[in-house]
């Protein structure tokens, strides 16, 4: 059995006209054009170039996206577009601006300044969605960082223990896989400070004019104080529990578990957070052995064969569906 191969002959042109890898970002520009974001940026109190040869603050901004957009995760990465000069012609500008541009722009931002311009600014981005009713997630992580980088400490850090960390709060919109808020907090701050502060800016400001159908949140943000505002707030909830001495010990002693599906049982109780009201806990076990990349945590020496997650709701649904 003979096996042939066909050559194809492949033209190669040479232009003298400027291209560019990221033509793609044509759409981009239509994207910013329709939203009319410019004209959003002009009514916020960007800081201003310290002389008249500077780039207009909507400028560095857009141009910042740009370098994001196209892969960018440093200030020297922009560099890289500072020569394209097709990109230059799809959005309008004569040149680009360089690092230290950046650099000093981004540092004139304050906490105050942020507060009173990103969430406005987040609050207008939303408004131009109409998605119904939201599901907002929120998140407290650790980010590890090296080197001598401004408002990290030394905290928990669960990855790289001694190393100086960043612990930023986090809102999500599930419905968009969009982020809503974020707050950079240093790595020495405690899990649940500013929690509160961080929900309700969210909800008041950055989504004042969304309904809010679920409200979902690790358990950074399991403190009476948070469960009691959320009830308050009239929002529905489904909160991670953290795995207290007091709540291993309920854990334990519960012994009816519902099958859910192979190698996963379901289970509820009530119980008191921190002389709280009676509260609805809802369990997950976890076989390892039939899901070893289950989530959760080995509660038990007695049973080392299994994973526990537990999180706490005021939602009356049947327990598979919570």
């Amino acid at each position: 059995m003979k096996s042939s191969t066909k050559m194809v002959n492949l033209p190669i042109e040479y232009s003298s006209k400027p291209v560019t890898p990221f033509g793609g970002m044509s759409l981009m520009k239509r994207f910013i054009d329709q939203v009319r974001i410019r004209e959003k940026l002009e009514t916020l109190n960007l800081p201003q170039p310290g002389s008249n040869r500077g780039y207009d603050p909507k400028q560095i901004v857009e141009s910042f996206w740009l370098g994001i957009w196209t892969g960018a995760s440093r200030y020297i990465h922009c560099d890289w577009l500072r020569y394209d000069q097709v990109l230059h012609s799809i959005f309008g500008w004569d040149t680009m601006p360089s690092q230290s541009t950046y650099s000093r722009f981004f540092g004139k931002f304050s906490q105050s300044l942020n507060t009173e311009i990103f969430p406005e600014l987040q609050h207008w981005f939303f408004d131009q969605l109409n998605i119904g009713s939201l599901t907002v997630d929120f998140d407290s992580t650790v980010i590890t960082r090296y080197g001598d980088q401004q408002g990290s400490a030394k905290g928990y850090n669960p990855n790289k223990r001694g190393r100086n960390s960043h612990h930023p709060l986090m809102a999500f919109v599930e419905q968009t896989r969009m982020v809503a808020n974020a707050w950079l907090r240093p790595g020495d701050t405690a899990a649940s400070s500013s929690c509160k502060e961080f929900m309700e800016e969210t909800f008041k400001q950055v989504l004042k004019d969304q309904k809010i159908g679920l409200v979902r949140a690790d358990s950074g943000f399991y403190t009476e104080e948070l469960m009691s505002y959320l009830e308050e707030q009239q929002l529905n909830y489904i909160m991670a529990v953290r795995m207290y001495p007091n709540v291993k010990s309920e854990v334990w002693a519960i012994k009816d578990w519902i099958r859910l599906a192979k190698g996963i049982e379901l289970s509820e109780m009530k119980f008191s957070h921190e002389n709280g009201k009676p509260r609805r806990y809802i369990l997950v076990k976890k076989q390892i052995d039939i899901r070893p990349n289950a989530a959760g945590k080995m509660l038990f020496e007695d049973e080392p064969g299994y994973r526990y997650s537990c999180y706490v709701t005021n939602m009356d649904l049947p327990l598979d569906q919570i």
